[in-house]
């Protein structure tokens, strides 16, 4: 099926309020994300306030990037909106939105899931040079999810590992706290640990070098924990905190790009071996570099999205709803959000 008319994708499945078009070639014709700044008091997403902010800021989001883009709703090829996973709540306010949208001006609905939305970044027009065909590896890292994939098709995903207990951003925040920085933690951590040194202390490797393709990053914040708590009361000292921040984020990527390994080993196809990152985590600077290195040593191509595109957005997800109507899938408006939505689920490839 060709896309008659642009997608408007919409966003809204934790704390950022985001709308983008996109064209039916994939060309961005528009694109707003409103970080929301109501949780940092809390120190995580209150999910009651995430909703409230996304009801009363999406509206107007929406409106702008239609103008921008310069497109009606009346010539849109199809309304595409996270159903899930995420804060129930927000994916309420954003598949209801999407849905009057598309009843309103009758053009399809598509629910899109906000992991395969992640998944398929790499695919965007320019992303990766020379395109993303089918199948490549994933590694999606962010602040709920972490886990190896190998993406063979829009829908049809085969996990290879993930994460036994936090998520590898969750890990980032908790070490923010310890160390009294700002929410979020991943960013926080980054900056502090460019004044540290990375050989300072030496932190638990998690799983390194075991089988499999697992993760797991609970001891480690429990050890960065059990350093904080020897230290006198008070604030921790400038030079100790850095070296704290950047011993730790030297573990993580090391961590990260071993299992990586072992998901390249498994996967391992025969040609057009790409390994993807994606997700918030996808960002940080130390995890891209190490992955960039594990993947040549493997002789594997490597890329991740433009860090505008890392986090949670839009574009995203009217691409996850292009690539969905190219196929002709498209979705009921009793389509019900959903806060669990496993990448892997069988209603992800309807055909």
């Amino acid at each position: 099926m060709t896309a008659t008319g642009p997608v408007l994708g919409i966003e809204t499945s934790c704390d950022e309020t985001a709308a983008a078009v996109l064209g039916p070639d994939g060309a961005i014709l528009a694109e707003a994300v409103l970080s929301q700044d109501g949780h940092a008091a809390f120190g995580g997403v209150v999910p009651e306030i995430a909703a409230r902010a996304h009801l009363a800021h999406l509206p107007g989001l929406v409106a702008r990037v239609m103008g921008q883009a310069g497109v009606e709703f009346r010539r849109l090829g199809a309304v595409a909106a996270s159903a899930g996973p995420g804060l129930i709540g927000g994916l309420i306010v954003g598949a209801g939105f999407a849905k009057g949208a598309a009843l309103a001006r009758g053009v399809p609905y598509i629910a899109v899931n906000h992991l395969e939305a992640h998944a398929l970044t790499a695919r965007l027009p320019g992303v990766t040079e020379g395109g993303a065909p089918f199948p490549y590896l994933l590694l999606l890292v962010s602040g709920g999810h972490c886990q190896c994939a190998v993406v063979e098709g829009v829908g049809r995903y085969r996990r290879l590992g993930g994460t036994i207990d936090d998520a590898v951003g969750e890990a980032f925040d908790k070490v923010a706290k310890l160390l009294g920085l700002g929410w979020p933690g991943g960013p926080a951590v980054e900056r502090l640990a460019r004044d540290g040194d990375p050989t300072a202390i030496d932190l638990p490797r998690p799983l390194f070098g075991r089988p499999g393709c697992d993760f797991s990053f609970s001891g480690l914040k429990t050890a960065v924990a059990q350093i904080v708590a020897r230290q006198p009361d008070g604030p921790l000292p400038a030079q100790l905190a850095a070296d704290i921040a950047a011993s730790f984020q030297r573990a993580v990527a090391e961590v990260v790009a071993d299992r990586a390994g072992h998901a390249m080993a498994a996967f391992a196809p025969a040609s057009h071996r790409l390994l993807v990152v994606a997700g918030g985590v996808a960002a940080n600077g130390a995890i891209r570099a190490a992955l960039t290195e594990a993947a040549a040593a493997r002789g594997f191509a490597f890329t991740a999205p433009p860090l505008r595109l890392c986090g949670d957005n839009a574009v995203m997800v009217a691409w996850a709803g292009l690539e969905r109507l190219r196929l002709g899938w498209t979705d009921g408006l009793d389509h019900a959000p959903r806060p669990r939505w496993p990448l892997d689920a069988a209603d992800m490839h309807p055909a």
